[in-house]
């Protein structure tokens, strides 16, 4: 077999085919720039958007209507509303906002203050300027002033009324205190909602205990710490009331 001849054969077969392979090519190649040239890039909406509305007033809607801002977050959960419209973020950004502008900055030509000062003085400064209608002294949580007797349907505040000019002893062992005289006593009745009210002189109450029985079991003296805003804590109602208690004047 002469294979010379056979490969002259199949180069010269070669040579034909070749040329007709690359101008398929070509032409295919021309075919698909040209289709993506003539067709215009069209972006999708979804079913709500009307195409005779201009989009930017979805956008204007969304912004400033909270109702349908949510209704549109409800029913389309996985999409945005300006690529619902057919818009960027850019746009939705921009007109953001013009709907909402930004608050000015207002610049101050005051010289600002030395750095030198301490943490004290700042603080007593911003403290003055401030103004509220409760300061942290008059507030008091109710429930440190209301007690409640052993079966828990009865309510109990103490509110003193007057006190005595008699000096306590050992201020530096027992700190400020002041001996009580009289006080008033109001008892709510949480079934009924009925609500009592009596003015009692603890001061005659102890005379009048220590005459019939020998001994009184009240203590008046009572630390400035316990009364707050006229009233006294509820750990101390047992030690006023004990004496009152004792000659049946007060049932709780």
């Amino acid at each position: 077999m002469n294979f010379k001849r056979y490969l002259e054969k199949i180069k010269k077969k070669t040579e034909k085919i070749q040329p007709k392979i690359e101008e398929a090519e070509t032409t295919a190649t021309k075919n698909t720039v040209t289709d993506q040239e003539i067709q215009p890039e069209v972006k999708k909406t979804l079913r709500f958007v009307d195409p005779d509305k201009d989009p930017r007033d979805y956008l204007k809607r969304y912004i400033k209507e909270s109702k349908y801002k949510n209704w549109f977050h409800r029913n389309y959960p996985d999409h945005t509303i300006y690529e619902a419209v057919g818009l960027t973020a850019s746009d939705y950004v921009k007109i953001k906002r013009e709907l909402l502008p930004e608050p000015k900055q207002v610049i101050s030509n005051k010289k600002p203050k030395e750095k030198n000062r301490s943490n004290k003085e700042i603080s007593s400064k911003i403290t003055l300027q401030q103004e509220h209608k409760t300061t942290f002294d008059d507030f008091i949580d109710e429930r440190l002033l209301v007690s409640n007797n052993a079966f828990g349907d009865k309510e109990m505040k103490i509110k003193i009324i007057e006190v005595s000019d008699e000096t306590a002893h050992a201020a530096w062992k027992f700190g400020d205190r002041v001996k009580v005289n009289k006080i008033l006593v109001t008892i709510k009745h949480l079934e009924t909602q009925q609500i009592e009210e009596r003015e009692f002189d603890i001061e005659e109450i102890e005379k009048e205990l220590r005459e019939k029985r020998r001994y009184a079991s009240s203590n008046r003296w009572t630390s400035t710490k316990d009364i707050k805003n006229g009233f006294v804590l509820k750990t101390k109602h047992t030690s006023l009331i004990s004496d009152a208690a004792s000659l049946d004047y007060i049932l709780f």
